[in-house]
């Protein structure tokens, strides 16, 4: 039985962490259920932007503590990075849709996704240290860059808990909302990023996750085959039809039925 749900609609996917008993923390079996799930996404061009969330009023609580680490923890550790890696690097837009608990990986998940929004009963915990173990979910690169180094050590050193509105106020997430508005806030964004040009935004969402590791010559080079590649493309073509002619671009008009 599957620990993820799968939701497609209108080029749109919804994937579930679906384990409300247990705040949907992360087991072996949510872990290998998420990166088949992702790696699909991957390989289905119809899919054209991601929604991550969790059922039952939570995001994630992080690993289950309760579950035995198998077959050993460094196998295990690999895997979770393998699925944070096809999350970061997944040539789609992907949302982390956030209420009640994100801590400790699940905190770290989310920010693996290139947005975050969060009900304003979300609350953000890097609790590790309070469990005496290290960072995992890519936190010791995702959180400097995301708040600076500073405020980062703080939150891991301390086990602190953030809840939405601070998490928003010191950049470590995009957006709050009530909790009866992020189901049309989240559903709004992820729509408009399937509606867009899908290469466009794939070739922008890499130059900025390797913004960090580029000097600013190569981030030029970089740019300039990027748009070499993007003005041949049917996206800009479409774009450039419609900017002529006062209208919206139509980025799907060419997509197969079905």
């Amino acid at each position: 039985m599957s620990t993820v749900l799968v939701e497609r609609s209108l080029g749109v996917v919804t994937v579930t962490i679906d384990r409300p008993k247990r705040r949907n923390a992360i087991t072996g079996a949510v872990v290998e259920d998420l990166l088949y799930a992702f790696e699909k996404i991957a390989r289905t061009p119809a899919d054209r932007a991601v929604i991550l969330t969790g059922a039952g009023g939570a995001f994630c609580s992080g690993m289950d503590l309760s579950e035995p680490v198998s077959p050993d923890p460094l196998t295990f550790m690999t895997r979770v990075g393998q699925l944070c890696t096809v999350i970061h690097d997944l040539p789609r837009p992907v949302i982390a849709k956030v209420s009640g608990a994100a801590m400790g990986f699940g905190c770290n998940l989310a920010l693996c996704c290139d947005l975050v929004v969060a009900s304003q009963d979300a609350i953000f915990g890097e609790i590790f240290a309070d469990r005496g173990i290290a960072l995992d979910g890519g936190a010791s690169w995702s959180l400097p860059r995301l708040i600076g180094i500073a405020k980062a050590k703080e939150l891991v050193f301390f086990s602190r808990r953030v809840e939405a509105d601070e998490a928003e106020r010191i950049g470590l997430i995009n957006r709050v909302v009530p909790a009866t508005e992020i189901d049309n806030v989240v559903a709004s964004w992820a729509q408009d990023l399937a509606d867009g040009p899908t290469l466009a935004l794939s070739m922008m969402k890499s130059a900025l996750n390797n913004s960090f590791e580029s000097s600013f010559k190569r981030a030029i080079d970089s740019e300039s085959l990027n748009q070499t590649v993007a003005f041949g493309t049917s996206e800009a073509r479409e774009a450039g039809r419609a900017f002529a002619q006062k209208r919206s671009p139509q980025f799907r008009a060419d997509e197969n039925p079905g």
